[in-house]
This record gives structure tokens, C-alpha cells and sequence, in this order.
């Protein structure tokens, strides 16, 4: 198993480029089911998630095949012939977002067998109201053995559908459902993170009819069909949020590029707030901090898109323990969400928990340890917590940090930071 070490104390001077989102990418992937013609992805993230989804793809027939095109990383899927719709536990398992796969099956072929995804680390996230959507649509619905069983043989219908609370996941699948369903699909109290934008437009270019982009009611009209498209994944505002977390850290001047910087608006809020200056460009923005400086406490609290993200709440923990005084961290969106803050702790950080509140008392210094990763972006966390600890990090479990972050060493070395990748150590996956 792979680890990671970093050197602290080094300060980052340059540019690095976002890659495309990992979260908007896997449900891209699972649009190409909806359609048997041939759907180009551009700007796509080479990550363990992305290729768990490719296998499951795979498995139902659909070609998926991997180039270097003139526009970047590109992945091309041909969907032409559904040999399968089983889905099985093996493959769900690695990727709980796979189980996104069962709307577009239904939609398209009337019938499938999906595994439940099982547990998460940081939290429950059950699957109901996926379940709920599907069946409001006229999805015949059984679990048995731990795989749901679906069939809607006369195809899927349109429906109105009001989400008890706000949800990400349930609320793509939902879209990714009502596309070839007959008659008007109505989704109240729908997500409105970007991811959920891309998808719904790209599905808008393989002519589905979609109406309220970007708000909290969607509105789908059934199309018999859908085309190919060609579309490039938006850029990872989680990954362009850790970065810009990590220059914050360890100071310096280190420009993002490839990326928007309203997508991370609430995150940039807040670290100019604690006293490091963020500039926005036209692709992106450039991060920049007085090493000599002590950065101030800042509270933050999680809330859905466009409030302050809960995958960037490990991250800006990381920034607080060394801040000037004290910190409120309140998490709303997941529970159980605070796990990094042991590992942490480790590194000499100061972090009180109590349900979903952490309160972080700034230290002057923190120190080098082994320490653990336990969810991916915990992991990250911890990567950024080694640049400033004195000495050395080494964080085990970074099959944690493959699932979302491209060539991380890459682009943090090419800035300055020593990070290494420690090949075939520490604990079995």
C-alpha cells in the first residue's frame, strides 16, 4: 500500500492546473448509458473513481476507450449495444456513486440489478430517496440478498417529485432518470452544486429537455432518444479549493489555472477573512501569503452549494491549526465527518470535537508523525498539514486520496513543496 511523505517548511512559488471534476465526471460517465450513440468526454480526471466506473461500464457493454486528444485527457464511450444490466457488488463497492447507474438502465432498457453501495466512512447516505424518485416514476422496486431489483417494462413516466432535504446524489439520479421517462418530470427541492449544471446541460447538448438550470426546481420534459454529444467536464472546485488551501498554508504565490473562481467564492470568502490574499483571473486565481505571517481564526460552517462546501471542510481544518486564536468548525452536511481531526492531533494540532462541532485553537507550530488517512478528503488534509509540520509526514492509506486527486505529487512538487510517494508500504488495502 502506498504512502506519502512530505518534508515540511518549504514554501510553494508557481501554477497548477485543475483537472476536470471527479464528481461531475461519474455521473457524465453514467449519462452514456442513455444513449447508443457515441459520447466524448473532454477534460477528464484520470482517478481510481473514474476508472471503477469505467469497469462497471464495461460490464454492461459499453466501450470505453482513453486518448490524449488535442483538447487534453478524453475518454470515449460507445454505448451502442447494453449486453448487461446487472450491476454487482464488487464493482458498486469501490464507488458509492455507481449506484447511479440504476436510473439510466431502467430509462433505457426498462429493467436492472444493482447492488446497494453498503456503508461510508462519514456517514450513512442511505439510498432512499434515490429508491423514492425511481419508484414515483413507476419503478416496480424489490431488495433482495443486498441488490435492488427494478423494472419498469412499459418504461419510465414522469412524475412530481419533492425531495424531503436537500440531496446531491439523489437529485442527479433523479435527472439522469426523467431524461427518456414519458411526460414531465418536476423535481422540488433539487441541488444546485455546479456538478449538477454540467450534467443537466450535457444532457441538454444529447437533447434532453431540461428547463430551472441552476436553481432548486428542475423541470424535465421526456424525449424518446438521446444523441452523442461531445462535452468538457467542468473543472474541480474541490481540488482547486485544496489547492488553494495548501498555498495558504505554506505561503508563498501559487497561481490555479484551468479552473472558475466562483465555484470556491464561499472558501475564498473565508480565507481572506483569516488574512491571505486571493486575486481572481480569468481561469482561475492566484493565492498568495506572507510565510512570516500568522494567519487569524476564522468560523465556518457547512451548508449546500453555494455555502461553504462540506468536502473542503478537512482542508480548512488544516488552515486553522495554526491560526491566531480559535476556530468553530460546525458540520452540517454529513456526520461522523470529523475523523482527520486524531490524525491531526498527531501532528501536534489542538482540536476539540463534540458532535458536529470542532473548535481548533491555533498552535504556533505543528509537528511531523505517521498518521492516517480515513476518507479522501481527509487525506488531503493531512498532505496539507505536513507542508508547514516540522519535519516529516508520512500519510498511509493514499488509495483514499487516488479516488480524487490526479498526480498530486506532481503538482505539488512542481511548486516547490517535497512530497514523495512511498510505493508499496504501510497497511493492505
Amino acid at each position: 500500500m502506498d504512502r506519502i511523505a512530505i518534508q515540511g517548511g518549504a514554501t510553494l512559488h508557481g501554477e497548477i492546473p485543475v483537472s476536470g471534476a471527479k464528481n461531475s465526471a461519474i455521473k457524465l460517465m453514467a449519462a452514456s448509458i442513455l444513449t447508443n450513440q457515441p459520447l466524448r468526454l473532454t477534460n477528464m480526471p484520470r482517478l481510481a473513481d473514474t476508472r471503477f466506473l469505467g469497469q462497471l461500464l464495461r460490464q454492461f457493454g459499453i466501450e470505453v476507450t482513453e486518448t490524449d486528444g488535442p483538447d487534453g485527457q478524453e475518454t470515449l464511450f460507445d454505448g451502442r449495444d447494453i449486453r448487461s444490466t446487472f450491476a454487482p457488488y464488487e464493482l458498486v463497492r469501490q464507488m458509492r456513486a455507481s449506484f447511479n447507474v440504476l436510473g439510466p438502465l431502467l430509462g433505457r432498457t426498462g429493467h436492472a440489478k444493482v447492488s446497494l453501495p453498503g456503508g461510508c466512512t462519514i456517514g450513512a447516505r442511505p439510498v432512499d430517496l434515490h429508491l423514492m424518485a425511481l419508484s414515483a416514476m413507476g419503478a416496480s422496486i424489490e431488495l433482495e440478498e443486498g441488490y435492488v431489483s427494478a423494472h419498469a417494462p412499459k418504461g419510465l413516466r414522469g412524475a412530481e417529485i419533492e425531495f424531503p432535504f436537500v440531496s446531491v446524489g439523489a437529485t442527479e439520479h433523479a435527472l439522469l432518470a426523467a431524461v427518456l421517462a414519458r411526460g414531465t418530470t418536476v423535481l422540488k427541492r433539487a441541488a444546485r452544486e455546479p456538478e449538477i449544471g454540467d450534467l443537466a446541460r450535457c444532457l441538454i447538448a444529447m437533447g434532453a429537455r431540461i428547463e430551472g438550470l441552476d436553481t432548486d426546481q428542475l423541470v424535465i420534459e421526456g424525449v424518446t432518444s438521446l444523441n452523442g454529444a461531445d462535452w468538457s467536464v467542468i473543472p474541480d472546485r474541490i481540488e482547486m479549493g485544496s489547492y488553494a488551501v495548501a498555498a495558504a498554508m505554506a505561503g508563498g504565490e501559487v497561481r490555479l489555472t484551468k479552473g472558475r473562481a466562483d465555484l470556491i467564492q464561499a472558501l475564498t470568502d473565508k480565507m481572506v477573512e483569516a488574512g491571505v490574499e486571493v486575486t481572481p483571473t480569468d481561469d482561475g486565481v492566484i493565492v498568495k501569503r506572507d510565510p512570516k505571517q500568522r494567519l487569524k481564526a476564522v468560523d465556518v460552517t457547512t451548508e449546500i452549494y453555494p455555502g461553504f462546501a462540506t468536502d473542503l471542510q478537512a482542508q480548512f481544518m488544516a488552515l486553522m491549526t495554526t491560526a491566531e486564536g480559535e476556530s468553530v468548525i460546525n458540520e452540517t452536511i454529513f456526520e461522523n465527518r470529523f475523523m482527520h481531526a486524531p490524525e491531526l492531533a498527531r501532528l501536534g494540532a489542538d482540536i476539540s470535537v463534540h458532535a458536529g462541532e470542532a473548535r481548533v485553537q491555533g498552535v504556533e507550530t505543528l509537528t511531523g508523525a505517521p498518521v492516517m488517512a480515513t476518507d479522501l478528503r481527509a487525506s488531503v488534509c493531512l498532505v496539507i498539514a505536513g507542508l508547514v509540520a516540522e519535519g516529516q509526514t508520512v500519510v498511509d492509506r493514499v488509495y483514499h486520496l487516488d479516488r480524487g486527486f490526479e498526480r498530486l505529487e506532481e503538482k505539488l512538487g512542481a511548486c516547490g513543496a517535497q512530497v514523495t510517494r512511498l510505493k508499496g508500504e504501510g497497511d493492505e488495502h
